[in-house]
């Protein structure tokens, strides 16, 4: 990472070449380790900044009776497909959205290409029957706004016709079924409800059903919020300056039971630990301001919060997270909560150990 940034830079003038550092493509994870758990788990200590070397399935040592744990309960989609031109050429796609009953929005390939009122078939080897999509409208940067022709909602077409949009450091030869299968189910967390996201919220890929359990049973409650993950977690800051940058919405929720189970939390004094940075950006955006900052609030809607240094956190205690891309906006999140040289030093510690990156790699706890 840039040794040149300073701890007492301002919100506004925060560098985004703070976020670059270097890391060998042999540490970026590409297939899931065969047991959810296995994973090695760095754990960083705010306080002290001691940073030491553990596992995920040591977990429930390193919380505490009283602590409240927070995860994100969105579901993902089989969002990416291949349509095909009536000239025959293929069009790799991306589902981003139903903006209404067979109305999406979808990126498309090659987008210059193409032409309002212009159909594509869309099929699947494993599934029968195809699937066309009318352009309607393009929106800029590969979106376009399409008309579907089917009856289903958007889930089981994308359940036919979709494989797994998996990131794209994450390679894969083709589209066996076999691999596919595989991926549809690791790239999902074992409590994963809400069909809507286009990303996993990673941090949560490590926890198994068995593991939830024994925190649970160690006194630590559980909870959910929802975050559909959109097409901008992936995004990289291309500006100079942090506030300069455009930051992405997603789609939340929060309900009355976890903001009762936040309370209740404070109310015993244990620590919201959140699964990684989706649910951060669901809590700091209820935090029931002005009158109690510790709580939040029922609601849902759309979210744009940016966190980074120095930002001061409201909700959030700890973070369960993985190891994030260099100049994304989820990176700057973990500076924000750990401090930038602690993260620093984690980073090079993880490299230099071999940790496993990104979606499918190890994670970080920071407490």
């Amino acid at each position: 990472m840039n040794q040149g940034a300073t701890a007492d830079r301002s919100n506004a003038d925060f560098l985004a070449a703070d976020l670059d550092y270097e890391l060998p493509d042999g540490l970026i994870a590409q297939h899931p380790l065969p047991e959810r758990d296995a994973s090695r788990l760095l754990v960083v200590d705010r306080s002290s900044g001691r940073i030491h070397d553990n596992r995920i399935s040591e977990l429930p040592d390193l919380l505490r009776p009283g602590d409240l744990l927070v995860l994100n309960d969105t579901k993902v989609l089989p969002a990416k497909f291949t349509a095909e031109r009536r000239t025959g050429g293929k069009i790799g796609g991306l589902f981003v959205a139903e903006e209404e009953p067979g109305k999406w929005r979808v990126m498309l390939e090659g987008s210059r290409r193409l032409r309002v009122g212009e159909s594509l078939t869309v099929t699947s080897g494993e599934q029968p029957g195809s699937v066309a999509l009318r352009l309607l409208e393009g929106c800029g940067a590969g979106f376009w706004r399409v008309e579907v022709d089917a009856q289903e909602a958007a889930g089981q077409i994308l359940d036919r016709i979709g494989v797994t949009p998996l990131p794209p450091y994450i390679h894969r030869n083709g589209t066996d079924p076999a691999i596919d299968a595989d991926d549809r189910s690791r790239y999902q967390t074992v409590y994963a409800q809400r069909p809507g996201a286009i990303a996993a919220p990673t941090a949560g890929l490590h926890l198994t059903r068995f593991l939830l359990d024994e925190i649970r049973a160690r006194g630590i409650e559980t909870t959910s919020v929802t975050l559909h993950v959109g097409v901008g977690t992936f995004r990289p800051i291309d500006v100079e300056y942090l506030s300069q940058h455009d930051v992405h919405t997603e789609w939340y929720e929060l309900q009355c039971e976890t903001a009762e189970a936040v309370r209740r939390c404070r109310q015993r004094g244990g620590r919201v630990l959140a699964v990684g940075t989706t649910a951060v950006r669901v809590l700091e955006s209820t935090a029931a301001e002005p009158t109690d900052a510790r709580t939040v609030r029922a609601s849902c809607g759309k979210t744009d919060v940016f966190i980074y240094p120095p930002y001061q956190f409201r909700v959030a205690d700890a973070l369960l997270t993985n190891f994030h891309l260099p100049r994304s906006t989820l990176l700057a999140l973990v500076m924000a909560l750990a401090g930038v040289e602690t993260i620093r030093r984690a980073y090079r510690h993880a490299i230099g150990h071999g940790y496993r990156f990104y979606s499918y790699g190890d994670a970080m706890l920071i407490q």
